[in-house]
């Protein structure tokens, strides 16, 4: 191939072109990389601003990033969602009715919770094998800290029937 064959204008005006892209590309980069650090930074200096206000202020710092640190979102932290919970708001109804199987529930819980029974048995209808589903039922039934007694028939029953009465309502 001969020099004389290659346009010299188009030649220099690609290698221009070529020059500029790769020298736009580098600046990219460069600005891209920028922003991160400038990231970082600003969040290393929050964290040191914090770190600051917690020596001088002591556990009141939280003042400075938490709104309404006296009020009681620690009291009903989670209530949102329990409270647009139609599934729980069956299971409270279907609990203080007057069916035989809820008059049943009630009279074994005896002084125990019925809010906090509610809660957990909603849990517990999330699991999806049935027979894990009952026997933590049956575990609910039995209370906190007590054995399953696995031969004792009324719970089993109990258990059995709440189930099945559930799936109904459910």
């Amino acid at each position: 191939m001969n020099f004389e064959e290659f346009d010299i204008p188009d030649l220099c005006s690609s290698l221009h072109t070529y020059l500029l892209i790769t020298a736009f590309m580098a600046n990219k980069r460069e600005t891209h990389c920028n922003n991160q650090v400038d990231k970082f930074a600003e969040a290393l200096a929050t964290a040191r601003q914090m770190q600051q206000n917690w020596l001088t202020y002591g556990v009141n710092f939280v003042n400075f990033y938490v709104e309404d640190v006296d009020g009681d979102w620690l009291e009903t932290w989670g209530h949102d969602e329990i409270l647009g919970n139609s599934q729980l708001d069956a299971i409270k109804e279907f609990l203080v009715s007057n069916d035989s199987i809820a008059v049943r529930v009630r009279q074994h819980l005896g002084e125990r919770s019925l809010f906090d029974f509610a809660v957990n048995l909603d849990e517990s209808w999330r699991i999806s094998d049935t027979n894990d589903r009952l026997s933590a039922v049956r575990s609910l039934l039995a209370g906190e800290g007590n054995s399953v007694d696995t031969d004792n028939i009324r719970l089993l029953d109990l258990a059995t029937t709440l189930v099945v009465k559930l799936a109904e309502i459910l």
